[in-house]
């Protein structure tokens, strides 16, 4: 006879942010949870700066001081550099309420705690478990894993997916669909930044432009103890130009700046440089009567405004009320109650990214207008994380918005 499925109230894929945080609420209300990870932790992964926003979910799933005691690199804002523009934003500066300061995160280190913190409430988490087939039924699914002594099954009332870039449910109910962004090109790697005697800001993540291309940009993220994520951006025309390793071609663009360059002069790699293309995604659905989709798993927009964390935990907050509402036997209407709520900061989200890219947002970053200093704060705001807030006009009508402010910059 074969082996009877395990039983849980609800199945999480994915131990990274989003799910290790929506593991921890869970587990923390006496929900049986269960976290199958692919992969064994600590690993490697980029989308390594917070924003301010993410602060309110550490403190709210009661890990928050587990992640100040880690001593994380503090992050009190944002620079902007084009060799011959430079601009500074700072999170307190904002218009809504709510954290102004965050940290620069190793994500090996990161995640890991957040996982540790979601087995310490109670859930259940696996490591080199991957899932390898779902069916739903009208009362939970089955899902069948892969683990590390073999193939077994499992049983729930209902599946989170906050698989990230692996996206389990998406590929296996065919949810995938093509992202409306275009396709880009991504190089990126951590060094040892030897920025001890410059005049470089550790409190902000840098985020330059290249001076002739204004659709590449590099992000340098610091880190505590000198070291550096560094990466940059670029579209196909300009990807394709380059030659070599993704070092060399990262070291190659990096070399097309001044102040960048100049900055990392003395740095060396503490890690093989590695590429990425066409990371923008979507789905058909975010959810359905029996799962939901979390952050990267459901839609990734773009690296430059460091959002993806922010969606992250927002989809896992957002996600446990009417769970739990479920778990209890009510009826829960969830395309209202969690994806119509998650799309507001996504789409706030997704006006800023297109923005950035059709030279708007740079516009307005480089040259501010002068005279209306509550625009900026909200500007600030959504840069801060606080794409929720609907008392922000930019959140609801944020192309309209920014077109309006553009055209006040020429």
């Amino acid at each position: 006879m074969s082996k009877p499925a395990e039983e849980f109230d609800v199945v999480i894929i994915g131990a990274g942010p989003a799910g290790a945080l929506a593991a921890t609420l869970l587990a923390k209300k006496q929900v049986r949870v269960l976290v199958l990870e692919k992969m064994q932790f600590p690993r490697f992964v980029i989308g390594e700066s917070l924003l301010p926003q993410s602060m309110e979910y550490l403190e709210k799933a009661g890990v928050l001081e587990t992640i100040k005691a880690a001593a994380f690199q503090h992050k009190n804002g944002a620079n902007f550099s084009d060799d011959t523009r430079f601009s500074s934003i700072d999170f307190a500066e904002k218009f809504s309420d709510g954290w102004a300061t965050t940290f620069q995160v190793p994500r090996d280190q990161f995640d890991t705690l957040l996982a540790e913190e979601a087995a310490k409430a109670g859930a259940d988490v696996r490591f080199l478990s991957d899932v390898t087939d779902v069916a739903f039924e009208e009362d939970g699914a089955g899902l069948r894993i892969n683990g590390p002594d073999g193939d077994y099954q499992v049983s729930c009332r209902f599946v989170v997916d906050a698989s990230g870039y692996g996206r389990v449910l998406p590929r296996l109910l065919d949810l995938d669909r093509p992202s409306d962004f275009p396709v880009r090109h991504a190089l990126f790697t951590h060094v040892d930044d030897k920025l001890e005697n410059t005049e470089f800001d550790r409190n902000k993540i840098l985020i330059t432009v290249h001076p002739k291309h204004a659709d590449i940009w590099f992000w340098l993220i610091p880190f505590a103890k000198g070291r550096s994520s560094v990466g940059g951006v670029v579209p196909p025309e300009h990807f394709n130009r380059l030659n070599g390793t993704p070092s060399e071609k990262l070291w190659a663009l990096i070399a097309e700046t001044d102040e960048l360059h100049a900055l990392l002069a003395g740095a060396t790699e503490s890690r093989p440089a590695a590429e990425i293309c066409g990371y923008s995604s979507n789905v058909s659905q975010l959810c359905g009567p029996q799962f939901a989709l979390l952050g990267n798993a459901g839609e990734f927009l773009d690296p430059v405004f460091s959002s993806g964390i922010t969606i992250a935990f927002k989809s896992a907050d957002l996600l446990i009320e009417p769970l739990m509402r479920q778990l209890s036997g009510e009826d829960v209407n969830w395309q209202a109650d969690f994806a119509a709520p998650l799309k507001i900061g996504v789409d706030c989200f997704r006006a800023f990214v297109e923005a950035w890219y059709d030279g708007d947002l740079q516009k307005i970053i480089f040259n501010p207008p002068a005279h209306d200093n509550t625009v900026k704060k909200m500007i600030v705001s959504i840069l801060a994380g606080y794409a929720w807030d609907e008392k922000n006009p930019f959140v609801t009508q944020g192309k309209r918005y920014l077109d309006l402010v553009a055209a006040q910059c020429d």
